[in-house]
């Protein structure tokens, strides 16, 4: 198709990788913060912006949320590798017998899955589209594999609005909102800003559930119908071996790495605290990232069996997590900069002028999918755009838990034509991006309009 030709030659000749938009971002910030901020202070102006720029580097709330943000990529990782889960998608992959099912199980399934958890949602995704590609091949069963790819990565365009989404997990922890809006806002509008914006506002609201029900089955349908009109392609793939176990002769106290027991005691342990700890916040259905990483740590290590399988696991998904590792700091300096600097109230004050209480959710959807382009994370987005967004919603008096989730809803749906994330998925499945494109972008438009329609009228 030449649309997705065109998509795929864009980002290959115009976008660098995401750690040099990175910076390319970092230095245009502080282009704009010199061109048209005031100096504040008695030093150098540019000296000043620098100031700014390594606070926010450093700011130990944003470190924390960056690390949080790292363990639900990991963990959720961990869980796909585990047997329980390997089980799990062999009996899945046994109900392929056409191109369409395959569709309709890969596309519910992962979306599903995602929006437990992203993580775990784009590598069962990756996983279980591969397995279904092996199964249909060595039973003779004719499907579009690329279809069936672009059908495991439709888990990061419902992942923002989920249980793990960056933004309303963040806004849920009590505090939050206002250590992020310090600087921006007056002591006066800061007092009145609420401690915390539960879950149970956010992703599970009955607008949110609703609305991720009718993605769901649309998407579902649509995928299935492709499946129908499209021709099967050839496939050629090994088999993918999950995370293997090794060292199996161990003696002395490695086999304690090895016990069964010692990982279920601890894995129970975690737990136990999780119940005593939350059972409030889960009465509440207010979700926070502390909670869903510590569920995820003793639900990883009962389902692996032993501490070496779940090290194992970990060794294997901590690769994933390279880019919020050094990309994370870059966008919270660009954060300090526009916080400190006046930025941030410039641009709000420019789309309140431009927006009214009914179109600032949409210009935020749009905007939100913009910057997903150039800043492929959710949590760096949020990082970097939600006191804009934030401050816009204060001053037009619109909801925060809707501005929040139109700039969740429009992070995500452009992730459908970002291949940032779909490395992991290209990589298990052996596509490349230009053939699973020109059923992402469908899935896009089809999404995107449910998204824009449920800002609107929910």
């Amino acid at each position: 198709m030449k649309l997705t030709n065109t998509v795929e030659n864009i980002f290959r000749r115009f976008l660098p990788s995401p750690f040099t938009l990175a910076v390319l971002l970092t230095l245009l910030t502080i282009l704009i913060a010199l061109i048209f901020t005031e100096n504040s202070t008695n030093n150098n102006h540019f000296f000043t912006i620098l100031s700014y720029w390594e606070n926010g580097i450093w700011n130990n709330g944003l470190l924390v949320f960056a690390y949080q943000m790292m363990l639900i990529l990991v963990l959720g990782h961990v869980l796909v590798l585990s047997r329980p889960i390997e089980k799990l998608i062999l009996k899945l992959t046994r109900l392929v017998s056409n191109s369409a099912n395959a569709a309709l199980l890969v596309v519910s399934a992962t979306m599903l899955v995602s929006f437990f958890n992203w993580g775990l949602g784009l590598i069962f995704g990756a996983i279980l589209a591969r397995k279904v590609g092996e199964y249909a091949q060595n039973n003779n069963i004719p499907i579009n594999y690329p279809l069936i790819g672009a059908c495991g990565y439709t888990g990061l365009m419902v992942w923002h609005g989920g249980i793990s989404g960056s933004a309303p997990l963040k806004v849920s922890e009590s505090g939050h909102i206002k250590s992020l809006m310090e600087g921006v806002l007056s002591s006066d509008v800061l007092s009145q800003l609420p401690l915390t914006i539960p879950t149970s506002d956010t992703v599970l609201s009955t607008s949110n559930l609703l609305i991720f029900l009718v993605v769901l089955i649309a998407i579902s349908l649509m995928a299935f119908r492709l499946g129908k009109k499209t021709k099967s392609t050839k496939i050629e793939l090994t088999t993918y071996n999950f995370s293997a176990d090794k060292d199996e002769n161990l003696k002395g106290a490695d086999q304690l790495d090895r016990s069964p027991w010692l990982a279920f005691v601890f894995g129970v342990l975690i737990l136990l605290a999780f119940g005593l700890q939350y059972s409030t916040l889960l009465k509440t259905l207010n979700i926070v990232p502390n909670m869903l990483n510590l569920f995820m740590l003793g639900l990883a290590l009962i389902m692996h069996g032993s501490i070496k399988r779940f090290l194992h696991a970990v060794e294997e998904a901590i690769s994933d997590t390279a880019g919020i590792l050094i990309q994370f700091p870059l966008y919270f300096g660009i954060m300090g900069i526009m916080s400190n600097s006046g930025m941030i109230n410039a641009i709000s004050d420019f789309f309140v002028s431009i927006s009214t209480s009914t179109t600032l959710p949409i210009f935020t959807f749009f905007s939100a999918g913009l910057v997903n382009v150039f800043v492929p994370s959710g949590g760096g987005q949020w990082a970097v755009q939600g006191p804009m967004i934030l401050e816009s919603a204060l001053k037009l008096d619109v909801s925060l838990n809707k501005a929040i989730m139109a700039l969740a809803y429009g992070d995500q749906i452009t992730n459908m034509m970002q291949p940032f994330w779909a490395l992991p998925l290209l990589g298990i499945t052996k596509l490349k991006a230009k053939e699973i494109l020109p059923y992402s972008l469908l899935f896009m438009f089809a999404g995107g309009s449910i998204y824009l329609l449920g800002l609107l009228f929910l």
